[in-house]
């Protein structure tokens, strides 16, 4: 009979060829940690809406900033949840024009690191991976300190999730349907809202969003395949054809209002996956957190673009009003796709590194970020200081009080 294999090294083997792993206990005190928050996130985002019937603008900015406080609380607790139960760290390397010393602070007594100076406005474009993107890339904003202002185009239908759902109603994520033509007059309409608001307000704005539209797997593969064959070009192999409509889109419709936007442009990869196989058959949710089988390291490679200067998203003098996005001309469309697949070549060629040797190349700096919470006091905010179990409390004395 072989040894047991190592739990360090079960990130290596797909998951349905795991040996069994028993995690009632830990998926347990995870489902009731992570649930007991966004249960007090969203009692906490009710709690606010009366302030919305008062006709005063301080009213308002009370109800705007409780909003956001929220979201950050939810950036910290996925911070939290991989400290408590999918220890990792981020693997930070750098392309480009960027310097170490300029994008990672550390703490001049421990070295660590304990912030990264990137761009206040910008959208963040990466690769998709597994579906754990999204929340490794909040995290990574969460060292960047734009955790308050995080915005997540996503389908429709995920609005009605409970708990997680009507937070992300209340946090104002954008949802479309997926048909460009309903979509593109109501993403352009939330999208410069939004941007609007943070200019307005001197906030920070974070956009995500992820050019491949889905993730690659065996179904999207040979979609990705039939793509190229199309319009005559060729495929790539680790990553999937980006589709340009929709970053075109949102750069255009945010540039205007937004003159300092940059694109902060992600690469991830993940430890112990085949080159042959895809990243949803290491790393799931369920596996991750509540199996307790995280990848040893999220490898982000980082680039940043300034949007004005940089990408070439057309002339944006002769447009006016919501969906300037789609007022692109026919040659300045194909000069943006041009752009964008070269940087997916560019991803591709990274990813054939990463597979290779185990990390992307980069002679610019790098980082090792462990998740975990900068101050013991965000532990309390991501239970949002238990302000709603307080207000009950209260309630109920002044009830008992009363009457």
């Amino acid at each position: 009979m072989p040894p047991p294999m190592p739990a360090t090294s079960l990130h290596t083997i797909p998951i349905a060829s795991r040996p069994p792993q028993s995690s009632i206990i830990r998926g347990t005190l995870y489902f009731i940690s992570f649930n007991t928050a966004c249960i007090l996130c969203n009692a906490t985002q009710f709690a606010l809406t009366p302030l919305l019937l008062i006709p005063f603008p301080v009213a308002k900015r009370w109800y705007e900033e409780g909003i956001r406080y929220t979201k950050g609380t939810f950036g910290i607790l996925l911070v939290l949840m991989s400290q408590w139960f999918a220890p990792t760290s981020i693997e930070l390397t750098l392309e480009g024009d960027l310097k170490a010393e300029d994008i990672i602070i550390r703490d001049p007594k421990t070295g660590n690191v304990v912030e990264l100076n990137l761009p206040s406005k910008h959208v963040m474009m990466g690769n998709h991976q597994v579906y754990a993107d999204w929340l490794y890339l909040w995290c990574f904003d969460y060292y960047a300190r734009t955790h308050k202002d995080v915005l997540i185009i996503l389908k429709r239908s995920l609005k009605w999730i409970p708990l997680i759902g009507w937070g992300m109603q209340f946090f104002r994520f954008i949802f479309l349907a997926r048909s460009w033509s309903a979509d593109r007059v109501h993403l352009g309409k939330s999208l410069e809202r939004e941007a609007l608001r943070a200019q307005k307000s001197h906030n920070p704005f974070s956009l995500m969003i992820f050019p491949e539209g889905t993730l690659i797997s065996p179904n999207t593969r040979p979609l990705s395949k039939k793509f190229a064959d199309k319009m005559g070009i060729s495929d790539l192999s680790h990553v999937l054809l980006p589709r340009s409509t929709g970053l075109l889109f949102v750069l255009r419709t945010l540039a205007p209002s937004v003159p300092s936007l940059k694109l902060v442009d992600v690469t991830i990869g993940y430890p112990g996956i085949d080159p042959a196989s895809y990243g949803q058959e290491y790393y799931t949710l369920r596996s991750i957190f509540m199996q307790g089988i995280p990848p040893p390291k999220v490898h982000i490679h980082l680039r940043i673009f300034d949007v004005a200067r940089d990408i070439p998203i057309g002339d944006l003098s002769k447009t006016s009003g919501i969906g300037r996005g789609a007022e692109a001309s026919e040659s300045e469309k194909q000069a943006f796709d041009l752009w964008l697949r070269e940087r997916w070549t560019e991803k591709d060629r990274w990813m054939a590194d990463f597979y290779r040797d185990g990390k992307f190349p980069s002679a610019k700096g790098s980082a090792n970020i462990p998740l975990v919470l900068r101050s013991n006091l965000d532990v309390l905010n991501a239970y949002s200081f238990f302000v709603p179990v307080l207000i009950i409390r209260f309630g109920l004395k002044v009830k008992a009080w009363l009457f």
